[in-house]
């Protein structure tokens, strides 16, 4: 199955391997739990009743552009939907269609309660085009540069500027044939200074820009690399990129063993084949410790979660459960798309096959056999890549987590198409083997762990003026210092001291719309969730 899950400055993406037909097909299919409208007919052909629901089914598909329905039947199929499978169902304001646009009214159909920090309880709610998803989830395609930035808000209260830096870029792509790298600074896209913008035309020429919406779209930007006292102008031509999930494959050595890496930034069909050959090369050079970077892993797959866990942990994971989704309370038993009974999710020993092409279905799976391994996070860190530290730690795997705060997003959905967009609204919660799944604020590195949120590690922010697996990149320094002394490295650990708050995603200057859609088309914004 093919779960799913958003975020506010990013986006989101985790599923489920039992999922799998919600992705490609209706996702329409019922179990025997299903409760119909006593007045389903007037819902239907009729006007919008207060807490009247139609059967979903008897609405899907019913579309405004072929003239087999019309808008209002879309925004009344969201609603009946919404009601059936949204996981805060009951939280939902039941308001009148008639004032609204289709995807407007979408956004409505959420719950605005917080979280204990205050945060929005649902920043996972979201839509696109079913013709980008499907392509963007089976083949890692979109338009675009190839490039990831990292977008840093402006604070007049300090003194800090708006900025977007390069946080890495995909090989084979414009970005790369140009020499643009890690940590390179934008400073202006088509004449727009990034620091200055702050009216509607200006942003809107940044989004334009920075996330292109079609082939062959030029664009213009001053960049200073890294290590650079002057600028350079840099046109880039968008084309349809392939990201590269599984990157930058490499071992460690040290005084006391070679330490492999793995940088894996998002859990994509393609991903699969990529986890298995790094896994299988790391297993090759036989080395003691992992560093697994999931700075910028929004999420994706949870099936994905459960195999690379699966591949760190082997036998650890023999008869324990991945992870257990509960949905609303009108589906205690049965999962609500696909009418099956519901299960746990294991921890997948052989291979599914997400891309026939790269890899087909039921290879057993090289495995480590680690107890331990050091997960480099940040905000970004989302939804499958918090299920995976949830479902190790579930299972007595220790994880030392290195970086900062995660998104917090145990929360999953199937992404369900209809009249020619996809919609994804939360559907579900998990918890690990032992039962714990109550992270909505993230989980946290600390030294000093006293909340099941809290994991033991280091806090240490993101840096961007070395590559990513240099043994010198601060992330990848604190873990290998940790790994020899058990504690952080001193200048961190003051950081921490002087006091550390936990990540709360805030709106950045990239318009909402626009931001959710660069996230999910290029996987380049951060916080991909699940």
């Amino acid at each position: 199955m093919n779960s799913l899950s958003n975020k506010t400055i990013a986006g989101v993406l985790a599923f489920s391997f039992l999922a799998l037909s919600a992705c490609g097909g209706g996702g329409n299919s019922r179990g025997t739990n299903v409760i119909l409208s006593s007045h389903s007919v007037s819902a239907t052909t009729g006007g919008w009743l207060a807490r009247d629901f139609a059967e979903p089914s008897t609405l899907a598909d019913q579309c405004a552009a072929n003239q087999t329905g019309s808008q209002f039947t879309e925004k009344m199929w969201l609603r009946s939907w919404s009601n059936d499978t949204y996981l805060w169902y009951n939280e939902i304001d039941d308001q009148n269609p008639a004032g609204f646009g289709v995807i407007d009214y979408f956004d409505e159909l959420k719950t605005n309660a917080l979280t204990a920090s205050g945060r929005l309880k649902d920043q996972f709610h979201f839509s696109m085009p079913t013709q980008e998803w499907q392509q963007l989830n089976q083949s890692g395609a979109s338009v675009g540069y190839g490039i990831n930035f990292h977008l840093q808000q402006s604070d007049p209260s300090s003194g800090v500027e708006r900025k977007v830096t390069i946080t890495y870029t995909d090989p084979d792509t414009p970005a790369s044939e140009a020499n643009i790298a890690r940590g390179a600074v934008v400073i202006d896209v088509d004449g727009v200074n990034i620091s200055a913008a702050n009216d509607a035309t200006s942003i809107a020429a940044l989004n334009n820009g920075l996330f292109p919406a079609t082939d062959g779209q030029q664009t213009t930007f001053t960049l200073q690399d890294l290590g650079q006292n002057e600028t350079r102008k840099v046109t880039l031509t968008a084309k349809t990129v392939i990201s590269t999930p599984v990157q930058n494959v490499k071992t460690l050595a040290t005084n006391t063993g070679k330490v492999g890496y793995l940088q894996f930034n998002s859990h994509i069909a393609t991903a699969e084949k990529g986890l298995v050959d790094a896994i299988t090369s790391l297993k090759a050079e036989n080395i003691s410790d992992l560093i697994l970077d999931l700075r910028y892993n929004g999420g994706g797959y949870l099936a994905l979660a459960s195999q690379l866990s699966y591949m760190i942990a082997g036998d650890a994971t023999e008869h324990k459960v991945f992870e257990k989704l509960t949905f609303n309370d009108k589906h205690q038993n049965f999962d609500p798309v696909t009418g099956e009974q519901l299960t746990s999710t294991p921890f997948y020993d052989t291979s599914i096959g997400f891309n026939e092409g790269l890899l087909t279905a039921g290879h057993a799976l090289p495995t480590l056999n680690l107890s331990r391994v050091y997960v480099l996070t940040s905000q970004n860190t989302c939804s499958a890549s918090e299920s995976l530290m949830n479902g190790l730690r579930g299972i007595d795997v220790e994880v030392i987590q290195i970086g900062s705060t995660t998104c917090g997003k145990p929360y999953g959905f199937y992404p369900t198409p209809n009249c020619g967009t996809t919609y994804f609204t939360v559907q579900f919660s998990g918890e690990n083997d032992k039962g714990f799944g109550d992270y909505s604020d993230g989980f946290e590195p600390t030294f000093n762990p006293s909340f099941d949120s809290e994991v033991k590690g280091c806090w240490v922010e993101d840096d961007l003026t070395h590559a990513l697996g240099d043994k010198n990149e601060d992330l990848v320094a604190a873990a290998l210092s940790y790994r020899e002394t058990a504690n952080c490295p001193g200048v961190q650990l003051a950081k921490y001291l002087m006091g550390n708050k936990r990540s709360v995603i805030t709106q950045d200057f990239i318009l909402e719309d626009k931001r959710m859609q660069a996230v999910l088309k290029n996987n380049r914004l951060v916080n991909f969730t699940r």
